[in-house]
């Protein structure tokens, strides 16, 4: 392992970095999920520009990924679980909040099991791994979010969080955790810029009280929980038949807390006073990695979770989003129009209609979508093994949202049919895959005259850019509508 000085260089060159940085070689760590109980070995590796931080399980069929989203969050139950096209990764917010807080961009996350190892219960294991390969440097700026407003949120159970423009453009969290707890009392952490976390936060262990430990067993949970990798608060002193009963569910010989007293299950000792509260702190640092942007502002939590965290990190994006103009989907709102309103306006049919429905139309611009399914039949072809949405078809989509923005805005439209003319400006940023769905957003350019519709074309996936074009097409009354005899 590198030598202090050198880790701090590194660590402060890429936290303070306006650059985006990815890790300086690949490492290796194996360990037991706290939940699920199923070994997993982890493999991290240095990843292009704008790749974010994304898991790949390589144990299922086709090796899916799954990028570390807020939106694809399924479970906060004691963990921060991910979700795509049914490939799930458990417990990701003390590997997140490694890379996070060591300034750490993009990176892909191979994983043979189900679940992030829990290790020693921190994110010190993978920090002290990342400080031994360092960083690289990449030539594309980092994502920033500046908060410019106040962010607030309060669930009815007495979390709050609350989130407020910076100081001297640092991201600091302020925590407080109240659990009336003889042991525990009112505990506060602050961590005042990113640069504390490896030093102050990092080390910090998941904690859990005596009394909850039952119920996590009998619902399956904590398979793999060890007295070294989670602080075990007693709250209450025990009967030795408790303390037997609950060493049988958790497989183990014996438990102990000093007779007469409460404490730290056998004795275990608290690495600072707060530790607790610092492990809160750290779990925020690891859920709202889930923006897919470095933050600028003051958080302040009381009594946080990862429910609380994960909500908050959603609200968070949404606010990004549309400071970027990137369009927002809610799949439970209704469409603006849905397949059948397209093909009443587009003659193109299967295999060649790209569009499954339009989210939003102004009289500025349109959002349309197309959810890609490992049975488009370009995939045959394209490639064996290694599906990938062919560039052209990103960018007929992309048109085909465009005809339905024209057509939609004149009388009779399916006597009109839209024709390219010209393809300026294209760029591919990122691959289109099986289970993405991607949001093209097209903007008129100029004005519509005389049939000539000239827009700018953005496609997203996940709020990623993953293409985009000008494009000028015509529309013209060449089509005879279908009449009906009777």
């Amino acid at each position: 392992m590198s030598n202090s000085s050198t880790q701090g260089s590194f660590q402060t060159a890429a936290i303070r970095s306006d650059k985006q940085h990815t890790l300086g070689g690949s490492f290796t760590l194996e360990g037991i999920g706290l939940h699920t109980g199923e070994p997993t070995k982890l493999t991290l590796h240095p990843a292009d520009a704008g790749h974010g931080y994304v898991f790949q399980r390589t144990d299922l069929p086709g090796a899916p990924t799954i990028p570390a989203d807020c939106d694809l969050v399924v479970e906060t139950r004691r963990g921060t679980t991910l979700e795509k096209a049914g490939a799930r990764v458990h417990t990701t917010e003390h590997l997140l909040a490694a890379l996070y807080g060591c300034g750490i961009d993009n990176a892909l996350i191979e994983m043979d099991g189900p679940e992030v190892p829990i290790l020693d219960g921190s994110s010190w294991p993978f920090v002290a791994h990342i400080e031994q390969v360092g960083s690289t440097k990449q030539d594309a700026d980092r994502r920033f979010f500046v908060l410019n407003d106040t962010v607030t949120q309060h669930d009815g159970e007495g979390v709050e969080m609350l989130a407020v423009p910076p100081v001297d453009d640092e991201f600091r969290i302020t925590v407080m955790v109240d659990y009336h707890s003889p042991i525990l009392g009112t505990q506060h952490a602050s961590m005042y810029h990113l640069g504390q976390f490896v030093p102050e936060i990092s080390r910090c262990r998941t904690f859990v009280f005596l009394k909850e430990v039952k119920s996590l067993l009998e619902q399956g949970l904590i398979k793999g929980g060890d007295l070294d990798n989670a602080i075990v608060l007693a709250e209450r002193e025990y009967e030795k038949s408790e303390l037997s009963t609950i060493a049988k569910l958790a497989g183990k010989e014996d438990l102990r807390v000093e007779p007469g007293k409460i404490g730290v299950l056998n004795n275990t000792a608290l690495q600072y006073e707060n530790e607790p509260a610092r492990h809160k702190l750290l779990d925020i640092v690891g859920d709202l990695a889930l923006t897919g942007c470095f933050i600028k502002g003051h958080i302040l939590a009381a009594r946080p979770g990862h429910a609380g965290n994960v909500a908050f990190a959603q609200k968070l994006k949404r606010m990004m989003q549309a400071e970027n103009g990137i369009p927002h989907y809610d799949p439970t709102e209704p469409p603006v129009l849905d397949i059948q309103d397209i093909e009443r306006l587009l003659p193109h049919r299967y295999p060649f209609l790209l569009v499954d429905k339009v989210i939003s139309r102004t009289n500025e611009g349109i959002v349309g979508l197309k959810n890609v399914t490992m049975n488009e039949p370009f995939f045959q072809g394209h490639f064996p093994g290694n599906p990938v949405m062919p560039g052209v078809l990103q960018i007929e989509a992309m048109a085909q949202v465009g005809g339905l923005f024209a057509l939609s805005g004149v009388e009779n439209p399916e006597e009109w049919s839209t024709y390219f003319m010209k393809i300026d400006n294209v760029r591919f940023k990122q691959k289109v895959v099986p289970g993405d769905t991607v949001l093209f957003q097209l903007k008129l350019a100029s004005p519509i005259r005389r049939g000539l519709v000239h827009m700018t074309g953005k496609a997203f996936v996940g709020g990623k850019l993953v293409s985009q074009a000008e494009m000028l097409a015509q529309i013209v009354r060449d089509r005879v509508p279908t009449t009906t005899s009777v």
